[in-house]
């Protein structure tokens, strides 16, 4: 049984006590200390708000501010820090394609691609704006080990669709895409195409430069940062064409009851007073990611998969799902017992894992079941976290058995 390559990170994290496995990363991750910190700082030191004061420590937290969107940008391989723009959320940035891009790019007839994996928060925008504009929709499916078939894509596809949006990686089955493929079968069919990179960012190098997509989105909580802040990234010759995703101060260039002008990217689509210390945690957290090295912690969550598969596959009650290269992510079935009850057990011996359908229904009918048990892993899990979760889904099976 294959061991993790020790990253030994688990004293940098203040609310995971002793004894406790964390296994709901893909969920949210966990705050590292100098993420919590640069948020303590930043309220209780430096706040002041940004783009607007003439003041000293005004204009010292717009730097820092911006400073973040450079960070940002470095990190996810962007040409232009004004190509970055601050969103709640994937979920947001994903709507605001949907409604600015989409919305006001496509026509009845047009069509969308999405994949039979999506989390709902890339299916549910894109069915409301095809039913406000007519548009279709069309799904790819799975390969057999639970990815992205893109043969079947590339046989799909063709002059109507206008859009693909993908998941860089499933928040269920771990399955990584290939992306830089899917992104040139997209453009061969002259489709634009956006990344959910949800689960990506925080364990494999991305550069959306290099994949050549045309949208990026990710959230900053499940990157080891705080909640309420995201990143959308797009083309900056796509981002001058959308209009507005809201109304109010800082997105505009001018304003007068009879017309009202609007500032460019990315402060046209930042409307009101933004996040500031959720983007100072993003900085912070992307610094911590990195300085432990991303190619690191792909090598250290690849070992604890390989690990947690080896072992729950022993046990005849389990039914694993997904490839076995998945990414930091494994689902499960124990036969005959609901996921939930899988749970509360395993809660019993502190290992905290998900249940559920994953805010992904439509992948759930198409495994055949109502929902996965999910575990999940970051920079703070180790063999023994695995461990205890076998354990747990052993007294599972003795219990039901």
């Amino acid at each position: 049984m294959p061991d993790a390559a020790p990253l030994d990170r688990l004293a940098d994290f203040p609310a995971i006590p002793e004894g406790w496995a964390y296994l709901d990363t893909a969920a949210t991750a966990q705050k590292p200390a100098p993420v919590v910190d640069a948020i303590t700082r930043a309220y209780g030191e430096t706040y002041a708000t940004v783009h607007r004061g003439v003041y000293q420590r005004s204009a010292d937290m717009t730097l820092a501010f911006e400073a973040a969107r450079r960070r940002v940008a470095g990190f996810i391989g962007a040409p232009s820090p004004d190509e970055v723009v601050f969103v709640r959320g994937a979920t947001e940035g994903i709507n605001l394609v949907a409604q600015c891009w989409a919305g006001t790019q496509l026509k009845a007839g047009d069509r969308i691609l999405l994949s039979m994996l999506e989390h709902h928060s890339n299916i549910v925008p894109w069915q409301m704006v095809a039913e406000r504009n007519g548009l279709g929709l069309d799904v790819v499916p799975l390969t057999a080990d639970g990815r992205i078939d893109l043969d079947a894509m590339e046989r799909m596809i063709r002059p109507e669709h206008k859009l693909v949006a993908l998941a860089h990686v499933s928040n269920v089955l771990g399955s990584v895409l290939d992306a830089e493929r899917a992104v040139r079968i997209a453009h061969a069919a002259g489709a634009k195409i956006l990344l959910d990179g949800c689960q990506a960012v925080p364990r494999l190098a991305v550069d959306v430069a290099a994949l050549g997509c045309d949208f990026y989105v990710f959230s900053g909580h499940k990157l080891y940062g705080p909640t309420g802040i995201g990143v959308l990234w797009g083309r900056s010759e796509l981002l001058d064409a959308m209009p507005p995703y809201q109304g109010g101060g800082s997105m505009i260039d001018k304003v007068s009851f009879a017309r009202t002008t609007y500032a460019p990217p990315p402060g046209r689509f930042e409307a009101g007073t933004p996040h500031i210390v959720g983007v100072l945690g993003l900085h912070a957290a992307i610094d911590y990611v990195e300085g432990i090295g991303l190619d690191a912690i792909h090598v250290h969550e690849t070992a604890l998969v390989a690990r947690a598969r080896d072992a729950l596959g022993r046990i005849n009650s389990v039914r694993l799902l997904g490839p076995d290269d998945s990414a930091g992510i494994v689902s499960f079935v124990v036969e005959g017992v609901h996921p939930h009850d899988v749970a509360t057990i395993l809660d019993e011996g502190r290992v905290a894992i998900r249940a559920g359908h994953h805010c992904a229904q439509p992948l759930m009918e198409a495994l055949g079941v109502e929902a996965t048990a999910r575990a999940s892993f970051g920079v703070y899990n180790g063999p023994a976290d695995i461990d205890a979760l076998v354990r747990g889904v052993e007294r599972v099976s003795r219990i039901f058995g």
